[in-house]
């Protein structure tokens, strides 16, 4: 009898929920979901039943990536990125003991990558757990104090070969960052960013394959994404 190969993996859904009343970044569009048609009516219309909803939304409101054109004129939008940039070998690292109202540095990123054994290699994506979304969550601190990388911190890891980061808060720049340090270093680099992830808890100091695909939105800033990380892989059964 041949042996076969048996997949052994765990999806672990790090998207936040998509909801009207979400808390949304000031500048950004508020998220609303109301109905388009209800069963009654479709019934009534048409003689069967059905129902949809109608959304309007951020392209930056819920768990999203940026695309470079966000925040660089000659940045390509989020239709014109290739499919590979959203999906790769990824590992979390845990920076829950930085301060809210401190940066995220260089060294902090260093030494948090060697006490959980990961070496960087060219395509690699990083998300960063910050704690923020489970303590802050549903209150008014979410909007209002996070961490975020210096640039020195995000320039490290763009030169090192990352190609995304994420985290667990509305941005990568800290609260308050008026020289937006982490997204001056991806429009400097071509690093991807994206934020408003959740559950990071449970992926700290594993391996895991991330995909996070945007919508095909034409000439699109950025887009919300459905982030999800495998862990595990194959074994021979």
């Amino acid at each position: 009898m041949k042996a076969g190969i048996a997949v052994d993996y765990e999806i672990i859904d790090i998207s936040q929920e998509i909801y009207q009343g979400m808390p949304v970044f000031p500048p950004h569009q508020p998220t609303m979901i109301f109905p388009n048609i209800s069963h009654d009516e479709s019934l009534k219309k048409m003689g069967f039943m059905f129902a949809t909803n109608n959304l309007l939304l951020s392209e930056h409101g819920p768990t999203h990536t940026d695309a470079p054109y966000e925040y660089d004129l000659k940045g390509e939008t989020i239709d014109r990125l290739p499919l590979e940039k959203f999906f790769g070998q990824a590992f979390c690292v845990d920076l829950k003991h930085i301060g809210e109202d401190s940066f995220i540095g260089k060294e902090d990123l260093r030494e948090a990558l060697e006490k959980a054994g990961f070496k960087i290699t060219r395509g690699d994506i990083l998300l960063i757990h910050t704690g923020h979304f489970a303590r802050s969550y549903g209150t008014d601190k979410w909007l209002a104090n996070y961490t975020g990388l210096s640039y020195e911190a995000a320039a490290y890891l763009a030169k090192s070969g990352i190609k995304m980061i994420g985290v667990d808060a509305p941005s990568v720049d800290k609260t308050g960052d008026v020289n937006y340090s982490a997204h001056k270093a991806c429009r400097e680099y071509g690093m991807l960013n994206t934020e408003n992830l959740c559950n990071l808890d449970k992926l700290i100091g594993k391996k895991f394959l991330y995909i996070g695909f945007p919508l095909r939105i034409r000439n699109g800033t950025g887009s919300p994404v459905r982030a999800v990380a495998v862990v595990g892989g194959e074994r021979r059964a």
